[in-house]
């Protein structure tokens, strides 16, 4: 699984932000990639020749799974494919309008069904591979177990929603947790694939699209990804919604919550969006300054202690700074870049070393827990004392502002 980084001006030269945080490579799901970036930070990726990979271990692919979400809802789930008829894809002209992949997890009565896959077999090798896991099955995480019923209608009523736009190269499967966990505590949630910035997302049809934008300047990515949540929430909440259950959604309630360049992402698509009433940014150096007014509208950076501390990140301080509106900034002891993904969790399952000091487990957990505890105190007006001071019951929060 992914070493613990951050994200330099380069998207995916992930790296500590901090001078005197170096650490010996190790060998996880994204090590090897990492490793080779800090080499060359400004070259775009390429294949990395390797020796001929191992025998594949049994990774006890049966015991990979989420754990179950909080929330009293079972979790329903559907698939978008939406195409931009007014936008020619960035990254490749030649591929015409700007097509999407999104992901609706809602709140269901449904317990029982088909749980939807964690990712396609290709997809799986395609993430394994960039990582040189070379022993670990390819097809190893479609076996992930997740807790989304396929096709489940939803439940009555007008709920809020939470747009999620995930780490550069990753698949916004990596985030399925958090977006299970919100969907069980009430919250419509929509995952963004960004197309042409993830190692390997499948479309309908089975086209399997790989990261054309990689060596891409991060402030490019950011105005791309804006671009692309302003377009879904257009498809989400226009007269002429494209999703059959997109009354489901409240649009007078909106958050957006991104990991890596997707937390990037969501101060900058709430800087060009008013519709987006507030956001997360988990553990992502901000491309894109706060606009010189300030972000006055609920904001969270929850970041890793490995990259954002106070003084790792100039750019994610002066974003701090530039929060005139209800703002926290807190991180997890002994967490790192990948802490807020499920590939923390999986890395442990996988029997690999682990990514830092904080559990897989206890990783999803925490990144659960605040993320909806936001969106419930900003989104439906709970009072959340857990936002407010430290809570004996997480000693891994740190509160910084």
């Amino acid at each position: 699984m992914p070493a613990g980084s951050a994200e330099t001006g380069h998207p995916r030269a992930d790296r500590p932000c901090g001078a005197g945080r170096a650490r010996g490579a190790r060998r996880t799901i994204g090590a090897l990639a990492v490793a080779a970036l800090l080499a060359a930070p400004a070259a775009a990726l390429a294949p990395t020749a390797s020796a001929a990979a191992p025998a594949h271990r049994d990774t006890g692919g049966s015991q990979l799974a989420l754990p179950a979400p909080s929330g009293r809802y079972p979790v329903g789930v559907d698939r978008l494919d939406l195409t931009d008829p007014d936008r020619t894809d960035p990254w490749v002209p030649s591929a015409g309008p700007r097509r999407l992949v999104v992901t609706m997890r809602y709140p269901t009565a449904h317990r029982h069904g088909s749980a939807a896959r964690y990712l396609s077999p290709a997809e799986s090798a395609a993430l394994l591979t960039e990582d040189h896991l070379d022993d670990v099955a390819p097809d190893a995480l479609r076996t992930v177990r997740t807790h989304s019923i396929v096709d489940a209608p939803p439940l009555p009523g007008r709920r809020p929603l939470v747009v999620l736009s995930p780490g550069y190269t990753q698949p916004v499967a990596t985030l399925t947790a958090v977006a299970e966990d919100l969907a069980s505590h009430g919250y419509v949630v929509a995952a963004v694939d960004h197309r042409y910035e993830s190692v390997a997302t499948t479309y309908p049809g089975g086209e399997l699209d790989t990261c054309r934008s990689c060596g891409a300047p991060g402030a490019d990515v950011v105005a791309s990804r804006v671009a692309d949540v302003r377009f879904v929430l257009d498809e989400l909440t226009g007269r002429h919604p494209a999703w059959r259950w997109s009354q489901r959604i409240d649009p007078s309630r909106i958050a957006m919550v991104g990991h890596s360049v997707g937390g990037a992402t969501a101060s900058a698509a709430m800087a060009a969006d008013r519709r987006i009433d507030a956001g997360i940014n988990l553990d992502g150096t901000p491309h894109v300054p706060a606009p010189e007014g300030g972000l006055d509208r609920p904001f969270l950076l929850f970041g890793s202690s490995a990259h954002h501390l106070p003084g790792d990140d100039a750019k994610w301080d002066a974003l701090a700074g530039k929060l005139t509106g209800w703002h926290r900034w807190l991180t997890i002891s002994g967490s790192e870049h990948f802490t807020f993904t499920d590939l923390a969790l999986l890395n442990d399952q996988l029997g690999e070393p682990p990514l830092g000091a904080v559990t897989g487990a206890r990783s999803v957990q925490l990144t659960r827990r605040y993320v909806t505890a936001f969106a419930d105190r900003h989104l439906r007006g709970h009072d959340e004392p857990m936002l407010d001071r430290p809570s004996p019951a997480d000693p891994e929060i740190v509160f910084h502002r």
